[in-house]
C-alpha cells in the first residue's frame, strides 16, 4: 500500500526506523565525547567549528544508511553531496547541530537526519542525546517526541509569544536586517531564546515549548528534519516573504505553531527593515 504521495508505506517506515538507529547510534558517540578536549577546526565564517566528532558521527550516520539503502543519494553537513541522483532517496544530514556549544561543553546540540524525495520531505529524526530527547516526524503520520504525539502551541497572540532564533556566522554583516529583526522583538516586550542549535529550536517549536522561530540564513542540513516534525505538529515553515520551502537549498526561515504565523511575517518579510 502506498501514501498519498506516491511512496510505499512499507518504505517509509524503514525511512524512519534506519534514521531513529543511526541518530541513536551518533547520539551514543556524541555523549562519549562530550566534556572532552576536543581537535577543533575553523571553517568559513567566524566562529563555525567542525571537530573530530561532526566527522565521525557524519561517518557514522552515511555508513549505516548505506547497509540499508546503498543506492541512497548524501546530503551532509560536512561531507557535502554524494551521488546526487533525482530519482533516488536523498539523506539530508547534520550530525552534530551546535558544534560550538559542544566544542564549549554547553549541552545544547542534537543529530538530525532527514529523508527527502524530489525536495519533498519523508521522515525526519532529531536526536538530543544528552536528554534523550528522540524527536521523529513521518509524513502522513503524525510527529512524536519518546513515542508521544507532538503537538504546536495554541497561543494565537505574539504579544504573549515565546520566540527562538539564532544568527549566521556573518552577523556582524547584518544580512537581511538580522539585528534590527531581533531588537525589534525584544522592544515588543517578547522573550527570545537563542540555544544555537536550529534543529533543536524546531523540535522545541514542534513540541509547544517555543511559538514561533526565525532565522536569516538556514542550510537544509539546519532545517530538513525540523520541517518535517513541525508540519507533522500542526506547525508552518516559510521563507520571510512567506512563501513555502519547496527546494532544500540555504534559505531564511520563519517557523510557527501556524496561529502566528502572518502576525510573525509582518515583522520579518524582506522588504521590511523595523523603524527603530
Amino acid at each position: 500500500m502506498s501514501s498519498d504521495f506516491g511512496i510505499p508505506n512499507v518504505l517509509l517506515s524503514r525511512l524512519t526506523n534506519v534514521a531513529t538507529l543511526a541518530a541513536l547510534n551518533a547520539g551514543e558517540l556524541l555523549k562519549k565525547g562530550f566534556g572532552k578536549t576536543h581537535s577543533v577546526d575553523l571553517k568559513d565564517g567566524r566562529h563555525n567549528l567542525v571537530t573530530e566528532y561532526d566527522r565521525a558521527c557524519e561517518e557514522l550516520i552515511i555508513k549505516q544508511i548505506k547497509s540499508h539503502f546503498p543506492e541512497h543519494s548524501f546530503l551532509a553537513e560536512e561531507s557535502g553531496l554524494e551521488k546526487q541522483d533525482k530519482d533516488s532517496i536523498l539523506w539530508v544530514i547534520d550530525p552534530l547541530d551546535g558544534t560550538v556549544n559542544f566544542a564549549h561543553n554547553i549541552p545544547m546540540f542534537a543529530v538530525s537526519i532527514a529523508a527527502t524525495y524530489k525536495s519533498q520531505v519523508l521522515a525526519g529524526v532529531i536526536y538530543h542525546p544528552l536528554l534523550n530527547e528522540l524527536f521523529i516526524g513521518e509524513k502522513g503520520h503524525g510527529a512524536h517526541l519518546n513515542g508521544k504525539k507532538l503537538h504546536v502551541s495554541p497561543n494565537k497572540i505574539l504579544d504573549k509569544a515565546f520566540l527562538a532564533t539564532g544568527f549566521p556566522y556573518n552577523a556582524h554583516e547584518n544580512p537581511l536586517h538580522c539585528i534590527e529583526h531581533f531588537s525589534h522583538m525584544i522592544k515588543m516586550g517578547i522573550p527570545m531564546r537563542r540555544i544555537g542549535s536550529a534543529t533543536l529550536d524546531l523540535a522545541y517549536l514542534a513540541t509547544g515549548r517555543f511559538d514561533g522561530f526565525f532565522e536569516v540564513s538556514l542550510s537544509p542540513w539546519d532545517y530538513a528534519a525540523g520541517k518535517i516534525i513541525l508540519e507533522e505538529a500542526g506547525g508552518k515553515i516559510t521563507n520571510f516573504n512567506g512563501d513555502p520551502i519547496e527546494k532544500l537549498i540555504e534559505t531564511p526561515i520563519v517557523a510557527t505553531n501556524t496561529a502566528l504565523h502572518e502576525q510573525l511575517l509582518t515583522h520579518l518579510r524582506e522588504d521590511t527593515v523595523p523603524n527603530e
